[in-house]
């Protein structure tokens, strides 16, 4: 069965504020080295880069002004049955984590990685400590996910027929009426948001042999 990575690399970085995300480096290399080099092992590889942007020997297309418009961008020139959707604000990619997620995704049709939610969760209230909320039922979504092709081109498709846009592809999915398997995720796939993750990032980077 072949397998397409997609990799929306599109993001400006506004919330670092250096440039588009994908080309900011940690441990020497960029954040989309790392996510190409963690999913070396794809039949395809397939990235969504920002206007003006290119790196020669890659798969690519021109990014959407959502994340959302990107990935269906990437649909269009993925040639799997299964698809991989993955950020590469996300560069470290745990293999054990990602085959837990495919065989979901060939159960199902649809998966995504996440862990739990670690810390007390709160409602906010006039910044004031509101209503503590119970972790038990909830939890952070990761990426990659994972999902048929054809499923995912559905509702991609429904989705661009009546104007609505989601954060994620599994919500997306989720809308369209499939249901979407939760899998163990990893902490350490976390997602470089903030200046402070770069820190983190790089401390890991030291270390990181998967």
């Amino acid at each position: 069965m072949k397998v397409s990575v997609l990799l929306p690399a599109a993001g400006s970085g506004e919330r670092i504020g250096r440039g588009p995300k994908a080309f900011l480096r940690v441990g020497g290399k960029t954040l989309l080295d790392w996510a190409l080099e963690g999913f070396a092992w794809a039949d395809e590889l397939v990235v969504a880069l920002p206007p003006g942007f290119h790196k020669d020997g890659l798969k690519s297309v021109p990014g959407g002004q959502t994340r959302q418009q990107s990935v269906y961008n990437l649909l269009q020139a993925a040639t799997g049955e299964v698809v991989l959707v993955h950020d590469v604000a996300r560069p470290f990619v745990v293999r054990a984590a990602v085959e837990r997620l495919m065989e979901a995704v060939l159960a199902v049709g649809a998966a995504t990685l996440a862990v739990p939610v670690p810390d007390t969760l709160v409602r906010e209230e006039d910044q004031q400590y509101g209503e503590v909320i119970s972790r038990e039922h909830y939890r952070l979504v990761q990426t990659p996910q994972g999902f048929r092709r054809a499923i995912l081109w559905q509702a991609h498709q429904q989705a661009r027929s009546e104007g609505v846009e989601f954060t994620d592809d599994a919500q997306l999915v989720q809308w369209l009426g499939h249901p979407v398997a939760l899998v163990e995720g990893d902490r350490r796939m976390f997602k470089v948001t903030y200046p402070e993750d770069l820190a983190l990032a790089e401390g890991l980077a030291q270390v990181w042999n998967y």
